[in-house]
C-alpha cells in the first residue's frame, strides 16, 4: 500500500479576510450523505440548541444517540421521509465568528432550492459519503448530485468550496480512503476549472474532526470549522462603475407630483456620492444626485452591499426595475449569451416564451440557441435541443426589451436573472450572463 500523504488539505487563498462578519455557507451533496447530520453536530457542539429542544431529541432517542440532523429538518414530510426538501437555515456562533448554515436537498428534484441558497453564499461544503464510493477501484468515481451540486455552486460564483469528506469513520482504511476520494477530488476539480479551498475528512455522526482537529496519525490538517472559521465573506465590488437597481419609490408628503422622490436600492457595484452625476437606464436621462439616505439618516456616501436612498437634482421619470448607474457605464443589449441552469420539470424549449427577471426588472424572453448542453460525468459539452430538469447548458437568449447586463463573473446582481413559466409561476432556471 503506498503511503497516504499526512498533509490532505490546504486552504488555497491567501490573505484571508477574517473579519467579525457572519459567514453564510451552505451545505449541499448527494442524498443522505449526511448534510443535516454535520449541521445538527456544528450546533451541538457549539451549544446553539435550546434546552427544550434538547430535551425533546433525548425523549424521542430513548438512550439511544441523538439524531442530530433533526434539528434542521423542520417539515413534518421531511420527518416522515427522512429526506431533506426545503432549505433550512440555522445559526450558531463560535468566540471567533458568527455563521448562518443553509441546509440544502440532496435530491435531484428539488436541485432548484440549492440554488437558491448558494446564490446568496459565501462558502459551500460539499460532502461527500465514503460508503457510497467504490473504494477499491483504482479510480473513485464520484457520485452525480457531487459533481453537479459542486459545479453549480462554482457556476453561482460562490468564492469557497470545501468538500468534506464523511462517514471515514466506517471506512476499513479510512487513510487510504480519504487519500483516494481526495485524489478524485482533485482530479474532478481540475478538469472543471473549481478552485478547491479544502478537502477535510469528517464523521458528522461521531463528531470527528467536525469542530476538533481529528487525532490520526495520516492526517494532520484543521478541522471543518477550523477551515470555515478562517474563509473570507463575499465583499460587493466598490470599485468599478455605479449599479444601483431600483427597488422602490417614494415621494415626499402630499400634493402635486413636484414633490421630491427617493429611488431606494441596494448599491450592486462601486460607491455613490452627493455630487455625483448619475444615468438612469433604460431612459438614459441623467441627473445629479442631491442627497443620500441610509437608515433613516442623511448621509454623504453609500458603497457597495448598503442600502441607499438617492434623491436627484431634477425630476426624472424612475420607476422599479430601473437603474442607477456611472454615465456610460453600461451598454443596454437585446440579446446575450449565458449559462442555464434549468430547474425545472419542464424542458426549456427553443422559442417558447418566458418572464425573466433582472435585477426588480421583469420582461418577456425566450431562449433562440441552446449551444451546448454540459455533461456532468464527463464535463464534456453534448449537442442538445432542449434541456431537461437539472442540465447546464450554453444559451442564446433574446430579450422582448433592452437590460443593462454584465458578465456574471463580473457581478452577481447584474450578471443574473431568473427565469419564470408564464403559465405555472414555476421558477425554472437561472440564467448567469457570459
Amino acid at each position: 500500500m503506498s503511503a497516504v500523504p499526512k498533509h490532505d488539505t490546504t486552504v488555497h487563498q491567501q490573505d484571508l479576510d477574517t473579519t467579525h462578519r457572519a459567514l453564510r455557507f451552505l451545505t449541499a451533496g448527494s442524498v443522505d450523505d449526511g448534510k443535516s447530520t454535520l449541521i445538527g453536530r456544528l450546533l451541538y457542539d457549539s451549544r446553539a440548541i435550546l434546552a427544550d429542544q434538547l430535551d425533546t431529541l433525548e425523549r424521542r432517542a430513548a438512550g439511544q444517540p441523538i439524531d442530530l440532523s433533526l434539528l434542521t429538518d423542520g417539515l413534518e414530510a421531511e420527518r416522515e421521509q427522512g429526506i431533506t426538501i426545503d432549505v433550512a437555515y440555522r445559526y450558531f456562533a463560535t468566540k471567533t465568528r458568527k455563521f448562518i448554515i443553509a441546509d440544502a436537498p440532496g435530491h435531484e428534484q428539488y436541485t432548484r432550492n440549492m440554488v437558491t441558497a448558494a446564490a446568496g453564499s459565501d462558502a459551500a461544503v460539499v460532502l461527500v459519503d465514503v460508503t457510497k464510493l467504490d473504494l477499491d477501484a483504482d479510480v473513485v468515481a464520484l457520485l452525480p448530485q457531487t459533481r453537479r451540486h459542486s459545479l453549480l455552486a462554482h457556476l453561482l460564483r460562490v468564492p469557497s468550496i470545501v468538500f468534506a469528506v464523511n462517514k471515514i469513520d466506517a471506512a476499513a482504511r479510512p487513510g487510504e480512503a480519504f487519500a483516494k476520494v481526495g485524489a478524485a477530488l482533485r482530479a474532478f476539480a481540475e478538469a472543471a476549472g473549481i478552485a478547491v479551498t479544502a478537502i477535510v475528512p469528517v464523521s458528522a455522526l461521531r463528531g470527528d474532526n467536525v469542530t476538533q482537529p481529528l487525532q490520526a496519525d495520516w492526517y494532520e490538517g484543521p478541522s471543518l470549522l477550523q477551515v470555515l472559521e478562517a474563509l473570507p465573506t463575499v465583499q460587493e465590488t466598490v470599485e468599478g462603475q455605479l449599479r444601483i437597481p431600483v427597488q422602490y419609490v417614494a415621494r415626499e408628503g402630499e400634493g402635486t407630483g413636484n414633490q421630491p422622490r427617493t429611488l431606494w436600492g441596494r448599491v450592486a457595484q462601486g460607491q455613490v456620492s452627493v455630487g455625483d452625476t448619475v444615468q438612469i437606464l433604460p431612459s438614459g436621462q441623467q441627473g445629479m444626485v442631491a442627497e443620500l439616505r441610509r437608515a433613516g439618516e442623511t448621509v454623504g456616501h453609500g458603497l457597495a452591499g448598503e442600502s441607499v436612498g438617492v434623491l436627484l437634482d431634477r425630476q426624472i421619470d424612475v420607476s422599479r426595475g430601473d437603474w442607477i448607474v456611472t454615465p456610460g457605464a453600461a451598454q443596454p443589449r437585446r440579446s446575450f449569451e449565458a449559462t442555464l441552469a434549468w430547474l425545472d420539470t419542464e424542458p426549456a424549449v427553443l422559442g417558447r416564451k418566458y418572464w425573466v427577471r433582472h435585477g426588480n426588472r421583469w420582461v418577456q424572453a425566450r431562449i433562440v440557441e441552446i449551444a451546448h448542453r454540459l455533461d456532468v460525468q464527463t464535463l464534456a459539452e453534448a449537442e442538445a435541443h432542449e434541456l431537461s430538469v437539472n442540465e447546464i447548458g450554453h444559451v442564446l437568449v433574446e430579450l422582448q426589451a433592452e437590460l443593462p447586463l454584465q458578465p456574471y463573473a463580473d457581478n452577481r446582481v447584474g450578471g443574473a436573472l431568473i427565469v419564470v413559466d408564464p403559465s405555472s409561476n414555476r421558477t425554472s432556471g437561472a440564467l448567469l450572463v457570459r
